[in-house]
């Protein structure tokens, strides 16, 4: 007796559905890590004399939310090891988040009925994103201070309202003594955002009778307890054997100073590639002066790329209803070989942003290979155009490939290795039917 759809989607599973599971149990760390640092860490800018444990630093002027951070590191027991499992489970949560909105782009698991699905996994990338650097100015050090400053820059070149909305963010000037305390305000509101969506997720999940998580593991029962064991003790491993934002060695925040080498967290070099190598343009509208050199790769592009991940779903349907074509049944996964322009759309989109990615590091690559920078910009400025059009020439090209050798395998099948011989005399290789990969009902 054949299984429906439904009763055979329980007995299925693939190692990809875990990047959701990775997603919520990482958050599910930053909560718990997140309430014991919030008892310990003092958000507000008043001036104090720093006489803790670090020597090199006694003496000096600092805020009330670097003394706080930096007590919680050196002086409270197991402070450390709890900040750095908070800042590692920040990136984890969203690498988990960007490869779980891939894996549903690359398959067609947002189509409907799971589309309000695909919008709240966009929101939390976004959320995330300024969850994670709203989170990294907190602690007022040096490395934080450079993300301050590029907060104004972004918020100021906003037309018509930017000037105002970074005297609200500052102040009357920078860096002001209400900042920290409203970042502060502002990462507890993100963090409460995030976890109402994801509680609306499970909800969902829930009403519409979607597969339950199983675990690509050799014991598949119980198999969310094992990826919450699993997350937690990775970020254990990470928060206690790799050091992440050392604030000791940064030193306080100082409006006229920068670390040397400072490098945003991996989500965010993208936009500090892109302002590397965009060109100092400026338009007069109307009286009013336009930064394009950071409105665009600041405001733009990431408002462009969130709008075209979030409309995709509908793009999609309107393009199919002109052309004609239905749309898989809903419960179904697509093989990516079978879409080869949303296919091509995805690998196009991972070169535009790995290009800006690596243009964040035009000034090391210049050194390293004796070039200018000069040089390397310039050819970051080309590559960003032009590399995704490429991936997307070449990935599309690779689909319909596969697709080919599939159908030929399948009208004139495959080798088998067994050689046997005819009434002739002659000898040929015994060709069998091909198996192709079953198209999998989506579980998320």
């Amino acid at each position: 007796m054949r299984s429906s759809p439904v009763s055979r989607s329980v007995q299925l599973s693939h190692w990809s559905f875990m990047f959701a599971e990775i997603a919520l149990w990482s958050f599910v760390v930053l909560a718990v890590t997140g309430a014991v640092l919030m008892v310990f860490y003092d958000p507000a800018m008043t001036q104090v004399t720093y006489d803790g444990s670090y020597g090199p630093l006694r003496g000096v002027l600092v805020s009330r939310a670097f003394d706080s951070a930096m007590q919680l590191s050196l002086e409270v027991r197991g402070g450390l090891l709890i900040r750095q499992m908070h800042h590692w489970a920040a990136l984890v949560f969203v690498a988990a988040v960007v490869l779980h909105l891939l894996r549903m782009f690359l398959t067609g698991a947002f189509r409907r009925p799971r589309t309000r699905q695909w919008l709240i996994w966009v929101a939390l990338l976004g959320l995330g994103m300024f969850a994670g650097e709203t989170g990294n100015a907190l602690p007022d050090d040096m490395l934080s201070g450079g993300s301050l400053w590029l907060m104004v820059s972004v918020l100021q070149s906003v037309p018509v309202v930017g000037t105002w909305l970074a005297s609200l963010l500052f102040g009357s000037g920078f860096p002001g003594e209400q900042v920290v305390p409203v970042l502060y305000g502002g990462h507890l509101l993100l963090s409460l955002v995030i976890g109402a969506l994801l509680i609306a997720r499970e909800l969902m999940l829930r009403r519409n009778g979607h597969t339950r998580f199983v675990a690509a593991l050799p014991v598949r029962r119980g198999g969310r307890p094992l990826m919450a064991a699993a997350t937690a003790g990775m970020l254990v491993i990470l928060g206690f054997g790799f050091q992440i934002a050392p604030i000791w060695l940064y030193g306080p925040a100082r409006p006229t100073q920068i670390s040397a080498g400072a490098v945003p967290d991996w989500y965010m070099g993208f936009l500090d590639g892109a302002l590397r190598i965009m060109p100092g343009w400026e338009l007069t509208v109307g009286g009013y002066t336009l930064s394009l050199a950071v409105l665009v790769p600041t405001v733009m592009v990431p408002g462009a790329f969130f709008g075209a991940l979030a409309a995709y779903p509908m793009i999609e349907r309107i393009v199919a209803a002109r052309r004609g074509r239905p749309l898989p049944p809903p419960g179904l996964l697509d093989r990516p070989r079978e879409k080869p322009v949303k296919t091509a759309l995805a690998v196009a989109g991972i070169t535009f942003y790995g290009l800006l990615w690596a243009a964040a590091a035009n000034d090391q690559l210049a050194h390293h290979f004796h070039l200018t920078v000069e040089a390397v910009t310039i050819f970051f400025r080309y590559a960003v155009l032009l590399g995704p059009v490429v991936a997307f020439v070449v990935t599309r090209w690779i689909c319909l490939a596969l697709r080919q050798a599939e159908q030929e395998a399948a009208e004139h099948g495959v080798e088998s290795g067994v050689i046997v011989r005819s009434p002739d005399g002659g000898f040929h290789e015994r060709l069998e039917p091909a198996r192709h990969a079953p198209r999998l009902p989506s579980a998320r």
